[in-house]
């Protein structure tokens, strides 16, 4: 056995045991409801945007990135544009990669890999700050609410030509939206990719925990997961993710497509 395989065999063993560990599960969803109290989401950037997400959901996303090797990652939901930077530099870091391993000339400014960001408002301060960054080349955007059908219409006409499609799901969290976006958008899910639906915590939370938002418990992201999973075998839950993760706020959102 090689050292690496040795290290992945006692990760997997890690893994195991955290399956059967209630105390240190029930610590980090405990953990995971104090920080949401605390906004403590709201404290990162990305290479100088404010992204909206935990540490350990960016690092998944970039094991996930790597992993699948998309051309092209489809996200709803751009706030101050921090998740699309962060999405577009692990595009240019796979551009990088290829140029390395082929002995290529690489131009920072050309990628035929994007990301595609879509939001029902993009605020006119956040579109100047995303169109002013560095990463900006690997970046598109479209205006409107994702599952209006003029929308829907305009993602699938830019994904027409990519190989290999990740989404990300984060925009309204409300059951009946986050179906409407599966419908639309998994079925360009790539075998192999992932569909990631964020903030299927709501559904574990106190009800009433966001009292100002239109989800709650019985009306969230992971309701419309389990809704939508029922009818598309296609789709498995990524348990593995989830289990190494444990704070998380995509519990059963990690949706992989089976190749």
């Amino acid at each position: 056995m090689t050292p690496l395989e040795q290290f992945n065999q006692e990760r997997q063993a890690r893994l195991q045991a955290y399956d059967s560990d209630v105390a240190f599960k029930a610590l980090s969803q405990q953990w995971l409801q104090a920080s949401m109290q605390r906004q403590y989401v709201y404290n990162f950037d990305w290479m100088g945007r404010p992204i909206i997400q935990y540490p350990q959901d960016m690092v998944a996303m970039q094991e996930l990135v790597w992993r699948v090797r998309p051309d092209l990652i489809i996200e709803t939901g751009i706030a101050h544009g921090g998740s699309l930077v962060l999405s577009a530099s692990l595009l240019a870091l796979l551009d990088m990669s290829d140029a390395i391993e082929a002995g290529t000339t690489l131009d920072p400014r050309v990628s035929h890999r994007k990301v595609l960001g879509v939001d029902i408002d993009i605020r006119a301060h956040n579109r100047a700050a995303i169109e002013a960054h560095p990463m900006a080349s690997r970046i598109a955007m479209v205006q409107g609410s994702a599952i209006a059908p003029e929308v829907v219409e305009q993602v699938r006409d830019f994904a027409r030509g990519y190989q290999r499609v990740m989404v990300c799901l984060d925009s309204m969290h409300t059951h009946e939206h986050v179906l409407g976006e599966l419908d639309a958008y998994a079925p360009l899910v790539s075998p192999g990719s992932y569909c990631v639906v964020f903030d299927t915590f709501v559904e574990d939370m106190p009800p009433r925990f966001f009292a100002d938002r239109p989800w709650d418990v019985g009306n969230n992201p992971k309701t419309a997961v389990r809704q939508w999973l029922a009818g598309h075998a296609e789709f498995e839950v990524d348990t593995d993710m989830e289990q190494r993760l444990q704070v998380t706020v995509a519990p059963q959102g990690f949706l992989r497509r089976k190749a």
